[in-house]
């Protein structure tokens, strides 16, 4: 367990050292992806509880990332969609790519 933690630590560091974003931000950006969706969604999509989900938008939203919308069929729901920005940076990461801990590299493999 000690490992995992440390693991997944060192992973987060190498996010934010490199692209300035946490591993929680950098998941709730993958999970937006190309689509307009829900922060439910979100928070399905990322196993987070909806409050932290919450959370982690909001500071994705501060950081320019993301940008939220009233959705098009239901103008009293909240969509939130990618800025050019968070698309620049999903595809830097891609592109770049990331130091992945030993531990975690089966979860990074093409």
């Amino acid at each position: 367990m000690r490992d995992l933690f440390q693991s997944l630590t060192l992973l987060e560091n190498e996010l934010v050292a490199t692209y300035g974003v946490t591993l929680n931000e950098a998941m709730v950006m993958c999970s937006v992806g190309d689509e307009a969706v829900l922060a439910g969604t979100i928070a399905e999509r990322t196993g987070m509880t909806p409050s932290h989900a919450s959370k982690v938008i909001s500071r994705a939203e501060k950081k320019g990332m993301l940008v939220r919308e009233a959705g098009s069929a239901d103008r009293r729901c909240i969509c939130f969609t990618l800025t050019e920005e968070g698309r620049a940076l999903l595809r830097a990461i891609d592109s770049q790519g990331l130091d992945v801990p030993p531990l975690l590299a089966g979860f990074f493999a093409d």
